[in-house]
């Protein structure tokens, strides 16, 4: 049983657990007891990981703070385009489905390489024939041929390349310059929108990252301005005391790591923004200057809302687009307290990187670019705790597996019981030692449970904590693991480009949650394998696809590798994610689809500021209730 302490938001907060009342029903051979994982034969039922302790020291309304959340998550107005939201790569049980304009090259390259391996160029529509992109003439057999082995990654579209002139508080789409796209994303001299570097992981059960990113650099300790925590001692926001007061703070929220992972997005020049954004500039676009007629953006103005949404429908104008809510101003003065929003003074962003404290104006006074009110100065802030509070609602606690752990024997049938031993034993038992890496029951190693009490605090170091002063390892429960072979540590060398104990073609990576995996293809960071069966069998030769040397082979035959994909497929899918039942339920979206044409060709959108981009194709995510659809979305290359 497992007693949450709800807040009226529906949010998580900590949780008190009884023991495991169904051990795994005896399955045995477990990995040996860590400091993190004291019991591993018996994991505790997943529990919800506690909110920041401070968090009322800026928040006074939860409900507010999550309709803030959700509504800034799936807003097409966040863009520098006015089309590209957060949810735009998250739309899929938190991940990505698409498959046309979804490749990468080699962009994170010691060498960068922009050569377009798959398809021959940027605009090409993905096919099952094209995975894996390491192809070996026997997938059993490490050795075979190699039939053809490609260094680009499967990832998620963004924006087209554009520099930013300003943003227009109350327009959507930023004014912006196109230029010619300095990563290889154009044919025949027209834009097509840029494909991450790396493949998009889910945001569901993110909230039990310790830290995020297939890297670790958003960190546990949100400092209210960027990733880097309580290492940047520079990241400072405002706080007024009175309304005439203004003074730079610095903020320290621990179990945060999400909100940290949102400042960057919203201003990556793959992602969202436009080159050169900065997130207070989002804040002005967004936010209604005071004593100002300007037009404001409704919150989700380009969307309809279902009536019925588990956050949003009292709030819904359906069958108008939006919110009942006229603007974002009101959601965070309901949301936060008072002295991070009001204020009479202007904060002054001078060349050199300075700032200056300013009186405000005279009402109706249209302030310079470089000139902000706290509410803009604070977006960052804001946009953070927000977002982490809808996404820390997106867990994924109702699989079979949860109800077999739980006591429910049933709940997995007999194929799936056997891929669970095989999940959980050592090879020399039998099994294929998943969950070592894929710790039950968060799924991944990289979780706050395994590595409490350890703290991470160096920016351009996410691993340090994993090592003690002499640079021996300290620890192995931090969920980063080294050269697992999918690609050379040359072309990315993840986590470990700053870890100065490790040599420089070692590559390093976050081990994600297997929750819902069967929904969240294509796999691995780079996005090279299309199908579980392909990941099993990458695992079952002993890896090395980096041309490194082989770990151990499992040596599964054809029947337990299928037993341990059914496992995963079925035993780790929560059906609420399936049907986008509440929490995973949404508004509206439309989505970027490639363009129309294909890796040779596309259509100029006949845009008038700089560089031709190519002519939009869009999807629409129809607007969900809480109950959820019928008929579930299709998932990748389906």
């Amino acid at each position: 049983m497992i007693v949450f302490l709800a807040i009226a938001s529906g949010g998580f907060v900590s949780a008190q657990v009884t023991p495991n009342p169904a051990p795994l029903n005896a399955i045995t051979s477990l990995p040996a007891a860590t400091p993190g994982d004291p019991t591993p034969g018996n994991p505790p039922l997943l529990t919800a990981v506690a909110e920041p302790s401070n968090l009322t020291d800026f928040v006074q309304n939860q409900t507010a703070l999550l309709k803030l959340g959700k509504s800034l998550f799936w807003d097409m107005q966040l863009g520098s385009d006015g089309v590209q939201s957060c949810a735009s790569c998250h739309f899929h049980a938190g991940a990505d489905s698409r498959s046309k304009n979804q490749i990468s090259p080699g962009l994170l390259a010691s060498l960068k390489d922009t050569t377009f391996q798959v398809g021959g160029g940027p605009n090409y529509q993905l096919t099952t024939t094209d995975f894996p992109f390491h192809k070996l003439a026997d997938p059993n057999n490490r050795t075979s041929t190699v039939i053809s082995s490609l260094n680009d990654v499967a990832s998620s579209q963004g924006v087209f390349y554009s520099v930013l002139n300003n943003t227009v508080p109350g327009q959507a789409a930023d004014n912006v310059t196109s230029k010619p796209d300095p990563d290889g994303f154009q044919i025949n001299g027209i834009n097509v929108r840029r494909v991450e570097p790396r493949n998009t992981p889910t945001v569901i059960n993110a909230i039990f990252n310790k830290l995020q990113f297939w890297d670790g650099r958003a960190k546990e300790t949100f400092n209210g301005v960027n990733t880097n925590g309580a290492a940047d001692l520079s990241a400072k926001v405002y706080k007024a005391s009175n309304p005439n007061t203004l003074t730079e703070v610095p903020v320290a929220l621990n179990n945060s790591s999400l909100a940290s992972l949102v400042t960057e997005p919203l201003v990556s020049r793959f992602e969202t923004s436009a080159d050169g954004r900065e997130l207070p500039e989002i804040g002005s676009k967004f936010l209604s200057r005071a004593g100002k007629k300007l037009k404001t953006l409704r919150p989700l103005g380009k969307q309809i809302v279902h009536p019925e949404d588990g956050v949003l429908g009292g709030d819904s104008r359906s069958p108008q687009p939006g919110l009942n809510i006229p603007s974002y101003d009101n959601l965070i003065k309901q949301a936060f307290k008072n002295e991070w929003w009001n204020s009479n003074k202007i904060i002054q962003l001078n060349a050199d990187g300075s700032r200056t404290i300013l009186q405000q104006g005279a009402v109706g006074q249209t302030l310079p670019a470089n000139q902000f009110e706290l509410r803009d100065w604070n977006f960052s802030l804001f946009a953070g705790l927000a977002m982490q509070k809808y996404i820390s609602t997106l867990v994924s606690d109702q699989t079979p597996f949860d109800k077999f752990q739980a006591g429910d024997t049933s709940a997995l049938t007999a194929q799936e019981k056997s891929g669970l031993t095989l999940f959980v034993n050592t090879v020399p038992n039998g099994g294929a030692n998943c969950n070592t890496c894929h710790t039950i029951p968060e799924f991944t190693r990289a979780s706050v449970r395994r590595a409490a009490g350890v703290a991470s605090t160096d920016p351009n170091d996410p691993l340090r904590i994993a090592y003690n002063a002499s640079g021996v390892p300290a620890s192995t429960n931090f969920g980063f693991f080294a050269n697992f072979g999918v690609r050379p540590g040359t072309e990315d060398p993840g986590a470990s480009k700053d870890i100065l104990t490790d040599p420089a073609t070692t590559s390093r990576f976050k081990a994600p949650t297997l929750r819902d995996i069967a929904l969240t293809a294509p796999y691995m960071h780079n996005g090279g394998m299309g199908t579980l069966e392909q990941v099993v069998d990458f695992y079952n030769r002993g890896r090395g696809d980096d041309g490194g040397r082989a770990a151990q082979i499992l040596g599964l035959n054809s029947q337990q590798k299928a037993d341990l994909v059914t496992f995963m497929r079925t035993g780790l899918t929560d059906q609420r994610v399936l049907l986008e039942q509440a929490p995973f339920d949404h508004p509206q979206l439309f989505v970027p689809n490639g363009h129309p044409g294909n890796q040779f060709s596309v259509t100029s959108s006949g845009n008038t500021n700089g560089t031709p981009t190519a002519t939009d194709q869009l999807v629409e995510i129809p607007a969900v209730g809480r109950n959820g659809v019928t008929t579930p979305q299709t998932n990748f290359l389906e």
